[in-house]
């Protein structure tokens, strides 16, 4: 692995009761004349780790990458003492305002490309959608236009196709409010092996991950939920249906034929979205930049330099 230009902190006020700060990576220079693409992890409360196959696009293709932990994991400010406040504190705006803050601290808010994936192209469709004078190029990987698409899709085209036992334990759970339970847990890997990431084994960095969220799960539980299919929190009623259409720079949309961000949910954001192309990656779920690692690197090299 490829050692990061450098490393550093940003101040956040996120009005939390204590200093916040953003941790950041950046791979390859900032100044070099080449637009950076700021990427955004997913979850929400994931982190960094499972995206750095796209430090490729620093080292193959020359373009400035930048990495970051949203506020709640990974390496930036832990605040467990949060959980549960979904109302006034993990909402969807914090999110942008961080993003916003560390545009402005790397001094890269005129002139940058955005690569979202999965709630992070959720997060990064709403700040295009308010038409930021300095986004030039966007890129949604694996994120639906919403969530009440994604929770219908993950349970009218995904779940059924799974062993019949292993949906009786999905929905014998979530009923009893069991998801807590090593059973569920179980039964939701085998969902995540068939429509999260198809590689056996997982790449270690996305491990890594997972485990920065088992350690800490605040923003996970409040703003999504249990699982991936099975979303009680703050996001339930998430939409960008509304307000795709103010997206005015080019855009790539990206998922897998095996995606959990399905066909359906990802559609409304083609037809909504004026400047755009989709490309889906056959032999891919949620993770291409992983599954289909040269091809997802040479598909958005292409579009982020043209």
């Amino acid at each position: 692995m490829v050692s990061p230009s450098y490393t550093g902190t940003v101040d956040f006020d996120a009005k939390a009761g204590k200093p916040c700060q953003t941790w950041y990576q950046v791979y390859g220079d900032l100044k070099s004349g080449a637009i950076p693409v700021v990427t955004i992890h997913g979850g929400p409360g994931s982190t960094h780790d499972y995206l750095l196959s796209l430090v490729d696009l620093a080292t193959a293709h020359s373009i400035p990458v930048v990495f970051y932990d949203q506020l709640g994991n990974g390496n930036s400010t832990h605040l467990p003492e949060k959980s549960g406040d979904e109302g006034t504190f993990w909402t969807e705006q914090l999110f942008l305002d961080e993003l916003d803050n560390l545009l402005q601290h790397l001094g890269i808010q005129d002139n940058y490309a955005i690569l979202g994936q999965s709630w992070g192209g959720m997060l990064a469709a709403r700040h295009a959608a308010r038409q930021p004078k300095g986004l030039k190029r966007l890129v949604l990987s694996d994120s639906p236009a919403s969530i009440p698409l994604f929770v219908k899709a993950a349970k009218d085209e995904l779940l059924t196709k799974l062993p019949p036992d292993i949906q009786d334990t999905i929905i014998r759970s979530e009923e009893a409010g069991t998801t807590d339970s090593q059973e569920y847990k179980d039964a939701v890997q085998v969902f995540y092996k068939r429509y999260l990431c198809r590689l056996d084994p997982w790449p270690a960095e996305l491990l890594r991950s997972f485990d920065w969220m088992e350690k800490d799960h605040t923003v996970y539980l409040t703003m999504n939920g249990p699982s991936e299919f099975h979303i009680i929190g703050s996001l339930k009623n998430w939409t960008i249906e509304d307000e795709a259409h103010k997206i005015n720079v080019p855009t790539l949309l990206l998922n897998g034929a095996y995606d959990e961000a399905s066909d359906s949910t990802v559609k409304p954001l083609f037809k909504a979205i004026p400047k755009i192309k989709w490309y889906t990656f056959a032999e891919s779920s949620h993770m291409p930049h992983w599954e289909e690692r040269e091809k997802y690197m040479s598909l958005v090299s292409e579009f982020l330099t043209a």
